[in-house]
């Protein structure tokens, strides 16, 4: 197994497979890195260095009791970049990996960094606030964070078994293996390293962070994402990063990893075949 070592002699686990060109995926929450597996295997043998790690707290990485926030993540991103003296990297952050990569080009800039691209991201800003009015009220991260409480395993069976797969839709279709996998992740991931992920994949404000953004963007969201709506998410981050290409999935749920997963791959390959 290989891991880094963060700042605070933290543990973070990585997967590391092929060779060229790196490109690095950031996962959302509660999951890990097995939830990219299918685009990491694909650009790895489509050429392409392809390295997802496991957030702190969460999958093979240390559980840590502190350090459950944005500039920590990005923080540990870093170091997996810089350990690994990966340059002209495609940063690739899925929902709370978004943020993830937002807020390491926020914070480090985009030295190292050839191209990003956020998926059904939490950027710009998910909380509900006085200046951004149409974000989701604090109720809603309430509600999570009391069912991680209660019962987090029966949580992300919810999760996964409704609005997150968009199987609350008429006509969807997922199968029960990629539910359990949602399920099986989750629980890998530290209670309190869960819990406190809840605030800061919903209340960090990345506004500051997108306007650092001075590399090709791109920004995929579906328009049915019950999690990140799309007005709120992949539509508002596009706007505020210069020249993003946005690339909307019709009726496409949150779990676009999952459930347009070789649409996602050959999107993502098309990108990284367009920087020069």
């Amino acid at each position: 197994m290989s891991f880094v070592s963060a700042a605070d002699g933290t543990r973070i686990f990585y997967k590391d497979w092929g060779e060229g060109r790196p490109v690095v995926l950031s996962h959302g929450w509660p999951l890990n890195s097995d939830s990219w597996e299918s685009q990491q295997l694909f650009l790895a043998e489509n050429g392409y260095r392809a390295i997802a790690h496991d957030r702190r707290g969460h999958g093979r990485s240390t559980q840590t009791w502190g350090g459950n926030e944005m500039n920590t993540y990005a923080d540990d991103l870093a170091a997996v970049i810089e350990s690994l003296d990966l340059r002209d990297v495609t940063l690739v952050g899925f929902s709370t990996g978004g943020g993830e990569i937002a807020r390491y080009i926020g914070r480090r800039g985009t030295a190292r960094v050839a191209q990003a691209v956020l998926v059904s991201a939490v950027p710009p800003l998910l909380l509900q606030t006085e200046d951004n009015p149409g974000g989701l009220p604090v109720a809603v991260f309430d509600a999570i964070r009391a069912g991680s409480v209660a019962d987090r395993s029966q949580l992300y069976r919810d999760l996964a078994d409704g609005p997150f797969f968009g199987l609350n839709r008429p006509g969807a279709n997922v199968s029960q293996g990629v539910r359990d996998a949602f399920w099986r992740q989750g629980l890998q991931a530290g209670h309190r390293n869960a819990y406190e992920s809840i605030a800061a994949f919903s209340a960090t404000d990345f506004r500051p962070d997108l306007r650092a953004f001075d590399v090709p963007t791109l920004v995929i969201h579906g328009d049915d994402d019950q999690i990140v709506p799309f007005e709120v998410g992949g539509k508002a981050s596009a706007a505020r990063i210069q020249d993003a290409t946005l690339t909307v999935y019709a009726g496409a749920p949150h779990g676009i990893t999952d459930t347009h997963k070789q649409q996602l791959s050959d999107d993502l390959l098309t990108f990284l075949r367009s920087w020069p």
